[in-house]
């Protein structure tokens, strides 16, 4: 069973993609359609596009695509299902009941299920006995009851059986554990083993306030100190926040990334609720480009050790290229933020905000840690220290921007501003020459198809799949004319498969009375139907007229005829040596 088509188009109707793409980022609107930066990828200049007209987008930077459960599905991690669910509650409708049969779907309910239960669990287990040592901890780190209570901090006890024996006791299955990696197998044979044992449990709660994961950390000296859930069918912990469901709703723009969890913690408790930190990796391109859509300023707060150095760096960069204005603190002494709040006490709050409130960009931040790097009273040093500073700022889209740091460095080094300025502006027109030379190297790239995974034919068929393209976009914008099309060729006339699917499917919808494009989020999968949405949005009114549609068959059927006559060609050629190979041997 599955959704009905009427329904979905109900769905998609009350949800229009412009209105509900807009709540995530910043749109401008283009004759008739809708532009903007990409909330998939980071990029500078706007690539995605919404076509107002049938309800679709399509970005030509990366290559996303589709309609509006589409855009939910990818923009807030979801299946098909739960992106349908998401939407009918917005607009206020009830889906239909045991109307849709998707097992992965419903282990994706039962993971989520099983992590509530378990969030419940050790919740009430740091209030038991057996939570002691894990409640002296919290307390001793200067948490109140009110901040464990609001992050749902809990405890895993000692015994390697308490929560699998728990949540089987409620119902969930082994294999439901597994998948939600709260157990694993016994090697004993014993059935499942819990995977979080003596340890502080801190919750990862999402946008939509489900509990995803855990982090756990144990409360002796074994190794590793904290344990994370790996990934699973709700979690990936490179595209997950923690805390970001508390920034989301701070209603500040600007968010405070820390290394983990008890830094974000204590910022709460002292009133900073836009801190978020990452869980147990580096920052990721993809946890920017989810940051992008609820702030425009993230302050780096990292330790002051090495490799909270370098992972500073880092972040700068991948920040900066999703788009998102950087700052960066540094804690007097080398604290991290828990222990500045917590060495302030009551005044921590005041303290730290201070601290915020002088924290430079990440531009005086690289410069400054720079400086240090060189000896500064030597002419290679300060030489080094110049050509180092003049590519960070050709890195600057701002002219202004590097206008003002260029007097800075000038004024720093004693060295002439026109000086400096000739170097930033010859490195600025090299990376604009590689920007140029990269964007037509994938516009040839996008032409001959080389990179095309969907339909790997194209590459060879270039005019065949262009015409077949042009005729789906045709046949989907025009299903009135399939009889039309249905005399002159068949599918079998299609020289590459995938397109050869695609029309299958859509003339197989169009005589059973459905609307082409209503269900391709759920027959196709994303890159599929991000692949679909791109044919279909292509081609303009011109590539629409009975004319077009007369020139794409007649060329589907001349490269036909062609590949017809190469393969006799090969035949002929191949009987021919056979023959010869015969004779020869008669000759012997």
């Amino acid at each position: 069973m599955r959704l009905s088509d009427d329904f979905v188009s109900e769905v998609k109707y009350r949800n229009d993609l412009g209105e509900l793409a807009a709540s995530y980022m910043q749109l401008k609107r283009r004759g008739r359609n809708l532009v903007g930066l990409c909330p998939f990828h980071g990029e500078k200049t706007p690539s995605f596009n919404i076509y107002t007209e049938n309800g679709s987008f399509y970005c030509f930077g990366c290559g996303a695509g589709g309609d509006v459960i589409s855009f939910i599905m990818k923009i807030e991690n979801l299946d098909y299902l739960e992106a349908v669910k998401f939407l009918a509650q917005r607009a206020g409708m009830s889906m239909p009941e045991d109307d849709y049969d998707d097992s992965m779907s419903r282990l994706r309910t039962r993971v989520y299920e099983a992590n509530r239960e378990a969030a419940r669990f050790f919740y009430k287990k740091l209030g038991e006995k057996e939570g002691a040592e894990g409640l002296a901890y919290l307390r001793g780190r200067g948490l109140a009851d009110s901040t464990i209570r609001h992050f749902g901090l809990g405890f895993a006890p000692e015994s390697r059986f308490s929560l699998g024996d728990h949540l089987l006791s409620k119902g969930f299955t082994e294999s439901e554990l597994i998948a939600a990696n709260l157990v694993f197998k016994s090697r004993s044979g014993r059935g499942v083993v819990d995977r979080f044992y003596n340890r502080v449990m801190f919750p990862i709660i999402d946008v939509r306030g489900n509990v995803i994961a855990f982090g756990g950390r144990i409360m002796t000296d074994q190794k590793p100190k904290y344990l994370n859930t790996s990934d699973t069918v709700v979690f990936n912990k490179s595209v997950n926040l923690f805390s970001l469901n508390n920034a989301k709703n701070s209603k500040s723009r600007s968010f405070i990334l820390c290394e983990g969890y008890m830094d974000v913690i204590s910022l709460n408790q002292a009133g900073f609720s836009e801190a978020i930190a990452t869980l147990g990796t580096a920052l990721t391109f993809d946890q920017a480009t989810l940051l992008k859509r609820y702030c425009d300023e993230v302050i780096i707060c990292y330790d002051a050790d090495e490799a909270g150095q370098k992972a500073t760096a880092r972040a700068i960069d991948i920040l900066r290229r999703a788009g998102i204005v950087v700052r960066v603190l540094s804690i007097p002494d080398g604290k991290d933020p828990d222990e500045f709040i917590r060495r302030h006490g009551d005044k921590g709050h005041a303290a730290f905000k201070n601290l915020l409130e002088s924290s430079g960009n990440d531009v005086d931040y690289r410069m400054f840690k720079l400086k240090a790097s060189f000896d500064m009273t030597s002419t290679q040093g300060k030489l080094g220290y110049l050509n180092e500073c003049v590519k960070i700022l050709a890195e600057l889209d701002n002219p202004m921007e590097r206008d003002i740091y260029a007097s800075k460095l000038a004024d720093d080094t004693e060295v002439a501003k026109p000086s400096i300025m000739e170097q930033i502006n010859r490195l600025v027109r090299r990376r604009r020459s590689t920007r140029r030379k990269e964007e037509f190297k994938k516009i040839q790239q996008d032409l001959s198809g080389r990179d095309n995974k969907i339909n790997p034919q194209y590459r060879d068929n270039i005019r065949a799949a262009t015409a077949e393209e042009n005729l789906i976009s045709f046949l989907v914008g025009n299903p009135d004319k399939l009889s039309l099309i249905e005399k002159r060729l068949t599918s079998d006339d299609f020289i590459t498969e995938f397109n050869r699917k695609l029309y299958i499917y859509f003339s197989q919808r169009i005589k059973n009375g459905q609307d082409p494009m209503t269900a391709v989020s759920a027959d196709f999968t994303a890159d599929e139907a991000s692949q679909i949405y791109r044919i279909v949005n292509s081609y303009s009114e011109i590539q629409s007229t009975p004319q077009a549609m007369d020139e794409y068959i007649r060329i589907i059927l001349d490269e036909n005829t062609k590949l017809s006559m190469k393969d006799i060609a090969n035949a002929s050629t191949d009987n021919l040596a056979a023959y010869l190979k015969k004779l020869a041997e008669q000759k012997k």
